[in-house]
């Protein structure tokens, strides 16, 4: 059987009739407007010399032959002259006037798909000139190029028989420019062969399996280039570091439409893996820090998944503005170590904020951060906030990564004063806690964090049955513990499945008397896609404070509701008990719900909703006299998430609330 045999040189451009060569995505095959390549020179005929006459001054000239064309009109202006100005300009409006709109039709080619259609437009000369004018030296140069690029992307999916004709309709208005394809019969495998596989013993089968051209399947040089690399890949994924994956080799016969294709493989030999190997001039991480963030440990399967995911983790220390991951090998040749190159990122970072909202009024926040202080990963922040109603000074130290994966510590010392409706109150406060984190790169399904926090306020309230003000001084003490799981696909823009978080708070609460309660708080949210457009989306959240009545608790203690990230369409605290002057008071029983439909066009959205809560005295939450807010959303789409802006009003309003509320931020609002 006749066969062509050919290397596939995949990412070359083609050089042969049948080659299984992608091109790439955004090449241009060859410039359509430069000239051609000059002709060679035609053979000069011998010259047949003779002794020439004596040249005299009356020697009567040879008749002249005949050329065929009238001799020039030497009493004529110089053709060869500079040509005046105005001159110019009319030959120039006469070369425009050669230069006509023209307009490309495709045909032939609608089974190959869209992408086939698009990817062709995306190299084509003519596409790119398409309705605008071009004289007929230019469209044809730019139509041959786009015949020859018209075979090689048919070469490429398989279509060895297609053929190209071009045709050009200068007659039409604009001028028509048609390239009929007739795209032939698809080649495909008939035999695939991995040479030098049988190298890896009893594992040859399965590594063979993942491989993933099998025969039958269509001659398509971009997926070959594409599985050869996976497959490359895949082998350090299954524990071969050292493994070669030549180029493939495809043979093509076009008499029966089928092909081979040979890939030949060297294993080498499985590995596990040795130490870390910090290496550079100036390591950002030692050995043993590298090691907690690390996803593998000494003596493990070697896995080059793995690598990756430690690539990723060092640059999302936001410590390393470059890791080069590489593995060498070891004194144990089953041994191959790890070596890390890192260079270190700027650790301080300077960041102010100014805002203004109309519950919290205006705001300015100034911190200072240094992000690897306490090495290693100790970040250390002092943050500043002056505000009408709030003002802070803090520091706080964030330990990433600590003494494993995703685990944080965090200590705070802070002083604040806060004057809000509810109350006024000047606190200092100490905490810490560990918490296990989840984060857009690395979304977790359970997250948790156990804490202590000491507080001294003195905080001014009223007393609600009169009004009357009143000033205590409350030390609290409190062991705060969250568990949360999250099925969601996305952090800040979910789509599918559910949220379920649950908090408590023991807490100790001394002021005259020592008083022992119990704040419990269950958040659940669930999301439902109606079509890949529409997402239907609702919350709940229900909390209570038990073991001591809402007199006791120190106001900043107490649960509010009401505003952007509760009830919308409320002010900020605006549902639950008042004092006789209207001002919030707090309450130990919340009840609140949520529900969105997420209509999503492109980069924007819009977003209706109905929001609804219940903030009682009692620790016993309910459901009955509930106060709904309802409105329009906004979205604005972005890489790391949406822009929310909702716009939001009671429907229950009652005298002296706001008839609306609008609210900004980074994400859905649940």
């Amino acid at each position: 059987m006749p066969a062509v045999s050919m290397r596939a040189a995949l990412g070359a451009a083609a050089a042969a009739t049948f080659c299984l060569t992608p091109l790439p995505a955004g090449a241009q095959t060859a410039a359509p407007d430069t000239p051609p390549p000059p002709l060679a020179d035609a053979p000069v005929p011998p010259v047949t010399t003779a002794d020439p006459a004596p040249l005299t001054a009356d020697l009567p000239l040879a008749p002249m032959p005949d050329l065929g064309v009238d001799w020039p009109d030497l009493s004529a202006p110089d053709a060869t002259a500079p040509v005046a100005p105005d001159a110019a300009a009319a030959l120039r409006a006469n070369d425009a006037e050669l230069a006509r709109p023209y307009r490309v039709a495709i045909t032939g080619i609608d089974e190959l798909g869209a992408n086939f259609r698009l990817r062709f437009n995306g190299l084509s000369a003519l596409a790119a000139g398409n309705n605008k004018p071009a004289n007929a030296a230019q469209i044809n140069r730019r139509l041959v190029g786009d015949e020859d690029l018209m075979r090689q992307l048919l070469r490429a999916v398989g279509r060895y028989d297609g053929t190209v004709e071009g045709q050009v309709d200068a007659a039409a208005t604009p001028i028509a420019v048609t390239l009929a394809v007739t795209t032939g019969r698809a080649y495909h495998f008939t035999t695939i062969t991995l040479p030098g596989l049988d190298r890896a013993g009893t594992r040859t089968a399965p590594l063979a399996d993942a491989f993933a051209i099998r025969p039958g399947d269509a001659v398509d040089a971009d997926r070959v280039t594409t599985e050869v690399a996976n497959y490359r890949a895949r082998l350090g994924r299954e524990g071969y570091p050292f493994a070669k994956v030549a180029d493939p080799q495809v043979t093509v016969d076009h008499a029966t439409g089928e092909a081979t294709l040979s890939l030949a493989v060297d294993p080498g030999a499985p590995a596990r893996f040795g130490r870390i190997l910090p290496t550079g001039t100036r390591p950002v991480f030692s050995a043993h820090h590298l090691g907690e963030i690390a996803r593998f440990h000494e003596g493990q399967e070697y896995d080059a998944a793995r690598l990756d995911d430690l690539r990723r983790a060092l640059i999302q220390t936001s410590l390393v503005s470059v890791a080069t991951i590489t593995p060498v090998p070891a004194a144990d040749p089953a041994v191959v170590d790890i070596q890390v190159l890192t260079e270190p990122a700027p650790p301080r970072t300077i960041a102010g904020e100014l805002g203004y909202g109309t519950g919290e009024g205006a705001r300015a926040e100034l911190s200072w951060q240094h992000r690897n202080l306490l090495p290693p990963e100790g970040a250390v922040t002092f943050r500043g906030i002056a505000g009408t109603r709030e003002q802070l000074l803090s520091a706080t130290l964030r330990r990433s990564n600590y003494q494993a994966r995703d685990r944080i510590l965090n200590a705070q010392i802070a002083a604040s004063h806060s004057n809000l409706n509810a109350y006024d109150a000047k606190s200092f406060s100490v905490s810490a806690d560990l918490e296990r984190q989840t984060n857009i790169i690395w979304q977790k399904k359970w997250v948790w964090s156990v804490g202590g926090e000491l507080l001294a306020s003195d905080e001014r309230d009223t007393i609600q049955a009169t009004g009357a003000d009143r000033r205590r001084t409350f030390f609290v003490v409190a062991a705060p513990a969250t568990l949360a799981y999250d099925g969601t696909d996305d952090l800040l823009n979910p789509s599918r499945s559910y949220r379920i978080a649950g908090r408590i708070s023991p807490e100790a609460s001394l002021h005259k008397t020592a008083d022992l309660y119990v704040k419990l708080q269950l958040d659940a949210s669930g999301y439902w896609p109606v079509t890949p457009s529409i997402v239907l989306a609702g919350r709940i959240r229900v909390a209570s404070i038990t073991g001591a009545n809402t007199e006791i608790i120190a106001p900043s203690r107490r649960l509010y509701s009401g505003g952007g990230g509760s009830v919308r369409g409320f002010g900020y605290q605006k549902i639950g008990p008042v004092d006789i002057d209207g001002d919030p008071v707090g309450g130990r029983g919340l009840v609140e719900f949520g529900s969105e439909a997420r209509f999503r066009f492109g980069a924007f959205g819009v977003v209706p909703f109905l929001d609804g809560g219940r903030l009682t005295d009692s620790n016993v939450p309910t459901v009955s006299h509930m106060r709904y807010g309802a409105g329009l959303g906004a979205r604005y789409y972005t890489s790391f998430g949406p822009i929310r802006i909702d716009v939001g009003t009671p429907l229950n309003r009652r005298a002296g609330e706001s008839r609306i509320a609008v609210y900004v931020s980074l994400g859905q609002a649940f």
